[in-house]
């Protein structure tokens, strides 16, 4: 068995950039309000979630609804990311598709065999079609999603008795630290009355 690569702890998990729509300060404050990572060094799977949290907090620091992903593959990262919706004007800039992406360029293939999917919130359906596609064998995730959840909260695409590929599948990993951020980000967006982007259902769903 491999032995899982230790991720470098994140060095910016709370940078904001100069454009974000509340600024580097609100930004920070937001990050900082959830609970930290603690990985357990013997838990391969809570060490690569925290690299994702790392990246939904720099999702926060631009505005963006804090969903982050890696995509881990032979022990390695070889693909982060995390929500652009806002910043590229794309309905598909969610950090699942922007990770799978990445990490197919990396593999130089569509299918991602091998690959391990750490994402700090349950996918939505796009996104577990997207993880089904690509032929990802196993998915992570921090935060369920009750009202958008297609990996078992609302519907099961991923697992799918119908669809010629099933993932196997670890709910719950840093769930809190997920669903914190997401809460403290929706809660300071009706504090400041944008409009936009729309609260998730729970203010933990899929935007």
């Amino acid at each position: 068995m491999l032995q899982p690569h230790r991720p470098k702890e994140p060095a910016t998990a709370t940078r904001a950039a100069s454009g974000s729509p509340r600024g580097p300060e609100a930004s920070q404050d937001e990050a900082l309000a959830a609970p930290a990572a603690r990985p357990a060094p013997d838990d391969p799977d809570v060490l690569y979630m925290a690299e994702a949290l790392a990246e939904a907090r720099r999702a926060l620091a631009l505005g963006e609804v804090p969903v982050g992903a890696v995509a881990v593959h032979d022990g390695r990262i070889i693909a982060r990311g995390h929500n652009l919706r806002e910043r590229l004007g794309d309905p598909t800039a969610h950090a699942e598709i922007l990770v799978l992406r990445e990490a197919a360029a990396r593999l130089g293939g569509w299918r991602l065999e091998g690959v391990t999917l750490y994402v700090t919130l349950e996918p939505c359906p796009m996104c577990a079609g997207a993880i089904v596609l690509a032929r990802v064998p196993r998915l992570v995730y921090g935060a369920p999603d009750p009202k958008a959840g297609a990996a078992g909260s609302l519907m099961n695409l991923v697992q799918h008795d119908k669809l010629n590929h099933r993932v196997e599948l670890r709910a719950g990993v840093l769930a809190e630290a997920s669903a914190a951020l997401l809460r403290g980000f929706f809660r300071q967006l009706r504090g400041a009355g944008d409009p936009a982007p729309a609260p998730g259902p729970a203010e933990t769903g899929d935007p």
